[in-house]
């Protein structure tokens, strides 16, 4: 049978899916191949770290929004996936539904993971009255604000609660009443194999018209809803960084119904010249294109920020906002600077200063090395070991575990 065997009402399951194995785990998602974006990201690290642990038992995928079709690099004989994509959402997720009970109640899996907070109260429905365990996953914004009742109380009985940040952690625990103990971090992971300093391409600064430019740069969606990316701010501080340094551009990475908005702004501010929109550019080719920066400037509000970690990665300086999830990567100012997120003058102070380079902040092979050792792909995978350990084997809805990162609060 196909590793892509599309599950769909429970008196078709293959013979496979019957009996009560009790040693597999299960995993639930939304979406995670058909879309890009961070949620999407963090999880396919989760799978990376679960297929490396070899000690980690065979796991069932449930996807609700990815269809057979799609791009898959987890097929393996430890994953099993089965989607559910629809034309009909309502008949995707019935489909999902009972497939998902069906799961429960034949193979009775050791433990289930939610990967959004948008199944889980479905999960907990299931998993509560057979005595499952259940581990909810959490990002950010979408846990920041009050939940519904039902999801606040999937959260609250849940054995585990992951998220990518203490400020996510935080703001998930202050807007839905759970206790700050009831949630581990597991922050994002960024490949330094793929993101690592080099030589700016020459074929790059001449498709952008960077030669002999001093290079800021941001990667983001430049989406209307998305504006606290701040690249808006950062074009607002780029005249007064022009006086400090005349040749300065901005080379903006994404795409999105903001972009007219934006070099509007630009062209009002005199800067038009300097600001470069470079449109789309695929994962594949972000590590080259970090590395025609001098610095990455993103005074945002994020949940965690893997951006930064890119660029960290690469050895460039980092700017961020002062108040989110980014206290992680930057480690409280340790290897960037902070400040607050919707203030040109201070984006402008803070550039200036990493254009000059001399802060220890600067240090390419310094920051490099932190990131290593902090949240590279060894790192996060340790981390994933030590929670799988604590979660696996407890039913009780009470567990507690040190947070595995490497810095203090």
């Amino acid at each position: 049978m196909s590793k892509t065997h599309l599950l769909s009402e429970p008196a078709t399951l293959s013979p496979s899916l019957k009996g009560k194995a009790r040693g597999h785990d299960l995993f639930t998602f939304l979406q995670i191949f058909e879309r890009e974006g961070g949620i999407q990201s963090y999880v396919k690290d989760i799978l990376s770290a679960y297929l490396a642990l070899n000690a980690q038992p065979r796991a069932d995928v449930m996807l609700l929004r990815d269809g057979p079709g799609c791009p898959n690099p987890f097929e393996n004989s430890r994953f099993k996936f089965h989607y559910f994509k629809s034309q009909s959402e309502a008949a995707g997720r019935a489909r999902f539904t009972a497939a998902l009970l069906t799961q429960l109640i034949r193979q009775r899996p050791r433990q289930v993971f939610c990967g959004h907070i948008k199944l889980a109260t479905l999960v907990q429905s299931f998993c509560q009255p057979l005595g499952i365990p259940y581990t909810v996953l959490t990002y950010g914004k979408e846990v920041w604000s009050p939940l519904s009742p039902r999801e606040q109380q999937a959260l609250q009985r849940a054995a585990a609660v992951w998220t990518i940040s203490r400020y996510s952690r935080d703001q998930l625990c202050s807007a839905n009443n759970l206790a700050l103990d009831r949630v581990q971090l597991l922050p994002c992971v960024v490949d330094t194999h793929r993101f690592t300093p080099g030589p700016k391409s020459s074929a790059l600064v001449e498709r952008y018209g960077l030669s002999g430019a001093k290079v800021l740069m941001t990667v983001a969606r430049l989406w209307s809803g998305d504006i606290y990316k701040g690249v808006d701010v950062t074009i607002r501080a780029l005249p007064t960084i022009a006086q400090a340094f005349p040749d300065i551009k901005y080379l903006v990475i994404g795409r999105g119904d903001d972009q007219p908005r934006l070099a509007q702004l630009a062209r009002d501010l005199g800067v038009a010249d300097q600001v470069v929109f470079a449109g789309f550019v695929p994962t594949e080719d972000l590590p080259e294109h970090y590395r025609v920066a001098d610095a990455y400037v993103m005074p945002s509000q994020e949940g965690f920020g893997i951006v930064y970690l890119e660029a960290l990665a690469c050895g460039l300086p980092v700017l961020s906002g002062d108040a989110d999830g980014s206290a992680d990567p930057l480690q409280d100012g340790r290897l960037g600077w902070r400040v607050p997120h919707r203030d040109a003058a201070a984006v402008a102070t803070a550039c200036i200063e990493m254009l000059r380079g001399e802060d220890r902040r600067c240090n390419g092979a310094f920051l490099r090395e932190q990131i290593l050792q902090t949240f590279g792909l060894e790192a996060h995978q340790r981390r994933v070991a030590d929670l799988l350990q604590v979660s696996s084997p407890r039913p009780s809805p009470h567990p507690s575990v040190a947070s595995a990162t490497s810095y203090t609060e």
